[in-house]
């Protein structure tokens, strides 16, 4: 682990905070430059302040447990909870089809992301990074693959069937 190595990471200075900041910046840019190339109604900006705003949360908690006892996960507790409201915003229901969801479940992700980074566990907002985009991006990529291959052989296997007849 990289706390193992560096102990210092953990320690609520004001070059943790910046590199906290750094890393929640990058790493919810990454999710958020995703969302926008999609035309998504949560991007850039709105990704990297749910993360932002979770890593400011999680090292408040940390800071005050440290300085005045207390429990740090109560904050972050209810930043993963609070979130959903955000989320809630972002799906839309109509005739039947749901719009948004992957979009409230990415904010929700990235709010995580900005927890992990703020209680200093870098490896997990990284590795929770690139899982997180490769769901977003990999999976669309394969799926629209994948009901291409079926699309064709549903079309096909209709055309043969309007030629028997």
């Amino acid at each position: 682990m990289l706390v193992d190595t560096y102990p210092w990471l953990l320690e609520p200075t004001l070059l943790t905070l910046v590199i906290r900041t750094l890393m929640a910046l990058l790493c919810a840019g990454v999710i958020g430059f995703e969302r926008d190339a999609h035309g998504s109604a949560a991007g850039l900006r709105t990704h990297i302040l749910v993360c932002l705003g979770a890593m400011i949360a999680m090292s408040t908690g940390i800071f005050t447990a440290m300085r005045f006892s207390g429990d740090a996960s109560r904050i972050g507790a209810q930043v993963v909870s609070g979130i959903g409201f955000l989320g809630a915003g972002t799906i839309m229901v109509s005739g039947g089809h749901i719009k948004g969801l992957t979009t409230a479940a990415g904010l929700w992700a990235s709010a995580c992301i900005g927890l992990a980074i703020g209680t200093g566990f870098y490896e997990a907002a990284l590795v929770g990074t690139v899982a997180v985009f490769f769901v977003e991006r990999g999976l669309k990529k394969l799926k629209k693959k994948v009901h291409g291959r079926w699309d064709s052989d549903s079309v096909l296997g209709a055309k043969e069937i309007d030629k028997e007849e």
